[in-house]
């Protein structure tokens, strides 16, 4: 495993919260490399972490931050891209059976989140969208890797398509978890919306998603593992009473510099939709590019988008999964089956290019 060292960390958390200059706050990037690390302490693979410097991209030297396993192996690698607001460790309980003792997988800190640099982005969506897609490539062409499977989930699913749409030679088959960003805004939702709750969120609105997180200083932890409490219960299949070290992983990951989280926010629009939402842009997608969406039975995100594609996407390969007992966070909910789904799929590929 490789460590990074105290120069390199401090220039890729410059710029920190205002609360980390304090003596007794607890977010550092030495809290958060801890918290990274009692994660995967549960990956049984043999595995290492590294920055993968990229240049200018968004500043003069981003890095995004990676873990790897398997990458001696010849099989089509699985890169894997996290949601909002989460970063590599909360791939804990996938990662060994994904990789399946035979195949490479790859799971990055997307650019502006996690351990990886917090550069500046534009406040432009499309330049924004533009940044994050050319970070994934840079990152690709660091790694050399020809062609992958790319597996994203919510944020990390609009990314991926994205990023699909304009590196299709790539892409061996797009899985998409739970996407965010897909549907057209629905102008009915906020109709029925209380006219106190519009209040509230139009005052806020300013502000980034995850800044109570920061505000609340050394108690953002306990809010954290108190009020997201479903999210640690999820990883205690596995990882027991020691789930609680998801509330404090994903507290370090948002107590540094929101950039990601600001970046995120441009592409934003009214309650949570996409500017620019996917299904209008599918079509645009490479009709060679295989695409499997798998959805939670219990998802608050809109499932209809799956035949929507499927219709968008006549003479290719659309195919919808529903993990039963699962919601939004699928590839933790019912993590054997989404790890079982997943070698499906990949198994599936192998035959394909054999044929």
């Amino acid at each position: 495993m490789t460590e990074v060292n105290d120069f390199e960390a401090s220039s890729i958390y410059r710029g920190c919260s205002f609360w980390s200059w304090f003596p007794w706050s607890s977010m550092s990037w030495k809290c958060l490399q801890e918290a990274e690390r009692k994660l995967f302490a549960y990956v049984q693979s043999p595995y290492r972490t590294r920055y993968v410097n990229l240049g200018p991209v968004v500043e003069q030297e981003d890095k995004i931050w990676t873990l790897e396993v398997n990458t001696e192996k010849r099989e089509t690698p699985v890169v894997l891209l996290h949601g909002f607001g989460a970063g590599i460790g909360l791939w804990c309980m996938n990662v060994d059976n994904i990789s399946n003792n035979r195949r490479p997988v790859y799971a990055m800190d997307l650019l502006g989140f996690g351990r990886s640099s917090r550069p500046k982005f534009n406040t432009d969506p499309e330049k924004v969208e533009h940044q994050f897609v050319n970070s994934i490539e840079k990152w690709r062409s660091e790694i050399k890797l020809e062609k992958f499977i790319l597996l994203g989930h919510s944020f990390g699913g609009y990314l991926a398509t994205a990023y699909s749409i304009k590196h299709p030679e790539r892409v061996h088959h797009l899985i998409l978890a739970d996407p965010w960003g897909f549907p057209e805004e629905d102008k009915n939702v906020k109709s029925k919306i209380p006219w106190w709750a519009k209040g509230i969120f139009y005052a806020l609105k300013s502000f980034n998603p995850l800044w109570p997180v920061r505000f609340a200083g050394p108690y953002g932890q306990w809010l954290v593992t108190n009020l997201r409490s479903d999210i640690l219960k999820k990883f205690e299949p596995v990882l027991g009473e020691q789930s609680t070290v998801v509330g404090e992983y994903i507290f370090q990951c948002n107590s540094q510099r929101a950039t990601g989280e600001s970046a995120f926010t441009s592409l934003v629009t009214g309650f949570g939709w996409a500017k620019n939402p996917m299904i209008k842009r599918i079509q645009h997608l490479d009709k060679r590019v295989p695409i499997t969406l798998i959805y939670g039975q219990n998802t608050w995100m809109d499932k209809s988008i799956g035949q929507k594609i499927k219709s968008e996407r006549e003479n290719s390969f659309v195919q919808i999964e529903t993990i039963p007992n699962a919601g939004h966070h699928v590839f933790a909910d019912q993590f054997e089956e989404f790890n079982d789904l997943i070698n499906k799929i990949c198994e599936e590929n192998i035959i394909e290019n054999e044929e």
